[in-house]
């Protein structure tokens, strides 16, 4: 019988781990608003800035030369050593460009690759929540078992040590960390971080630290994990060029740690990915080397731009933390009586503004919603009168 006259159907036949794994939480709601007219979106983390000239320059330039070809799997040595030399100058953590560092599709495959290179199955990953909604799949689909640790609204959404301790078992064999974080905006005092260290240190933990919105820090300098005594050792440390240079759609990242975890991730690199983009890869070097003016403006843009919306926010009757960094405020819905998930919906429906339900970023994330003000003025000054009519129909009724 010909094959195409069998009638048969296949069934996929997937993992149980993808099987488990939820779509995007933040995505649905961006693909919904991109199909409605007039809709201000504060979903997506993504800056309004566009990569400045010099870097675009830097990869057309790269291409007019020819320079087309892989790079070595661990990145271009000239990135490496530049991102060595800012690390250190910058936040005092100086790694090895030969074999400490190692250059990524973006912080997200440095994430990944962090998680399947210490995770065997059974193994306890600690997470600080709310966080970046893909922390909980990756270490699932290791086939580790995600551990939350809650962050609350009453310390600021900073990691209390004895949530910590208090969740650590035979089994735990890490902690992931991403301060200044996202969602809630919140960062760590030096001395709050001294504490969590102590606690890694006394258990020997390894601590993946996704920094990626570090040069974001507006009221304090951040406090990188491996700069602290003792931690540089037991440390993954993840950042990339997304955030503080404006370059989300060009996928460059990095990941720094000790040579036995490096190397352990390159091999994963180099099946994985082989290389980053080489085209990208020059770009990303131009915006290390010459990109720090624009990275000063935009920071104080963003200082100017949270004091308004977080203002205007309690001016229409939601608590909220002041965030001391990222870009995204992160305020109680409590007062309205609805869950996030409804807040979200309604808002986007009734005023066409679209935020991201605090559910999806885990634990502690219910009852707020995320709202990015990487947006322009005119934006949130337009969102804030939005939200005053919308609470006016909601809060108290």
């Amino acid at each position: 019988m010909s094959i195409l006259n069998k009638t048969e159907v296949h069934e996929p036949r997937l993992s149980d781990a993808v099987n488990r794994i939820a779509p995007s939480g933040i995505r649905r709601f961006f693909d919904l608003a991109t199909s409605m007219d007039n809709v201000i979106s504060l979903g997506v983390g993504e800056p309004d800035y566009i990569t400045p000239w010099n870097v675009r320059e830097a990869s057309i330039h790269s291409l007019e030369r020819g320079l087309t070809a892989y790079t070595a799997n661990a990145g271009l040595i000239e990135l490496r050593k530049a991102i060595a030399a800012y690390l250190d100058k910058r936040f005092a953590t100086p790694y090895d460009p030969e074999d400490e560092i190692v250059v990524t599709v973006g912080a997200s495959e440095g994430i990944d690759l962090a998680l399947r290179a210490i995770v065997n199955p059974g193994d306890e990953v600690l997470i600080v929540e709310p966080c970046f909604v893909s922390y909980a799949p990756i270490v699932s689909l290791t086939g580790g078992i995600p551990v939350s640790v809650p962050t609350v609204i009453e310390h600021d959404f900073m990691v209390e040590p004895e949530e910590i301790r208090q969740r650590i078992t035979a089994k735990t064999k890490a902690i992931m960390l991403s301060f200044p974080n996202n969602p809630t905006g919140a960062v760590m005092t030096k001395e709050k971080m001294q504490e969590v260290a102590d606690l890694v240190i006394d258990h020997d933990l390894t601590v993946i630290s996704d920094e990626i919105y570090a040069e974001l820090s507006y009221d304090d300098e951040h406090v990188s994990v491996p700069a602290l005594p003792g931690m540089r050792e037991r440390t993954i440390l993840i950042s990339g060029f997304s955030k503080a240079f404006a370059m989300t759609g060009w996928r460059v990242g990095y990941l720094c740690a000790p040579a036995p975890y490096a190397k352990a991730m390159l091999k994963i690199h180099q099946y994985a990915m082989m290389c980053a983009s080489t085209m990208a890869q020059y770009a990303a070097l131009e915006a290390l080397e010459n990109g720090q003016e624009m990275m000063d403006e935009m920071i104080t843009s963003y200082r100017q731009r949270r004091n308004y919306f977080v203002k205007s926010l309690r001016e229409a009757g939601l608590s909220c933390h002041t965030p001391g960094g990222a870009f995204y405020a992160f305020p109680s819905i409590k007062e309205t009586g609805m869950t996030s998930e409804e807040f979200a919906e309604a808002f986007l429906m009734e005023e066409r503004v679209a935020v991201v339900p605090g559910h999806v970023f885990g634990t502690g994330g219910e009852g707020h919603i995320r709202c990015s003000y990487a947006a322009s003025m005119a934006q949130l000054e337009e969102v804030a009168e939005r939200l005053k009519r919308f609470n006016a129909r909601h809060i108290n009724k």
